[in-house]
């Protein structure tokens, strides 16, 4: 028996389970199952329960919640000895002073470099510094939030490179790279949000190359669903990619919108139902 929580993906049994935790009910059908295909919108408590009671568990998602958020994910990079660019993580302002001794010493960054919050997406939370200023702005916008709850930050080398990040979609075993190039040489970030546009065929041979490291990120994680971003350091030749994000929420407008989308995953799911 087949058993689907994703409101978009029939199976033999459906279940909605979208703003709550699980109860005895689901318990029970996912111990009946042969498979179990999950929501993107997944708790942990759900991914739980499913990878406990059930051998086959669509998409798989320890990696996202052994390693959460922007700091989990640097913590994944590290330990499977992924490229990334330098990065420093901080649990809070308090832990950014004990650690570095700021204002009193410098920072071990050199201007410009790139301070991301532990949370949010499409670019909000990513904010290039460029000096003091900008670095006492943000700290100020990081006590505010420490205010209301929300604690933690990164900071992270700044890479020059061609305006562009390289965004690879994993859908079980198929890939799906595309570029998302800033045109505005005065926006930092390549977010669609922020004005980038979506390139599919230049430098397929780099692109293949992201393609082999998400590869390997997805091989020593199990990650099936997602979409991955790197980008290329501005040098001659095909470099390697450093990782910046693994996205388990991502945009569909680079796969042609919501209902190509749906069809791609819905044939991965048959096919990783198939290769069971």
């Amino acid at each position: 028996m087949i058993l689907s929580f994703h409101p978009i993906i029939v199976a033999d049994k459906n279940i909605l389970c979208a703003g709550r935790d699980p109860g005895t009910e689901e318990l029970d059908a996912i111990k009946q199952a042969d498979a179990v295909i999950l929501p993107q919108g997944c708790r942990q408590t759900l991914f739980d329960m499913a990878a406990a009671h059930c051998p086959h568990v669509f998409p798989d998602y320890h990696a996202k919640f052994k390693f959460p958020d922007k700091i989990g994910q640097t913590d994944l990079f590290a330990h499977f000895a992924l490229p990334c660019p330098r990065t420093e993580t901080f649990s809070s302002l308090d832990d950014l002073f004990h650690k570095t001794g700021f204002p009193d010493h410098a920072l071990n960054f050199d201007y410009p470099f790139v301070f991301k919050f532990n949370w949010g997406g499409e670019g909000d939370t990513v904010i290039r510094i460029d000096s003091l200023s900008d670095f006492d702005k943000v700290l100020k916008k990081a006590a505010s939030c420490e205010r209301t709850g929300q604690f933690g930050f990164l900071i992270q080398e700044f890479i020059q490179t061609d305006n562009r990040s390289l965004r690879v979609v994993v859908i079980d075993q198929k890939r799906i790279s595309y570029w998302r190039t800033q045109p505005d040489p005065n926006q930092f970030g390549t977010a669609l949000s922020q004005g980038a546009e979506i390139d599919l065929h230049s430098d397929k041979t780099v692109q293949d190359t992201g393609i082999k490291w998400v590869d390997q990120l997805c091989e020593k994680t199990r990650i099936n669903l997602a979409g991955i971003d790197l980008i290329f350091p501005q040098t001659s030749g095909t470099p390697n990619p450093l990782f910046l994000e693994i996205n388990y929420f991502f945009g569909r407008k680079g796969l042609g919108g919501s209902e190509q989308y749906y069809e791609l995953l819905e044939q991965g799911v048959r096919n990783w139902l198939n290769s069971l």
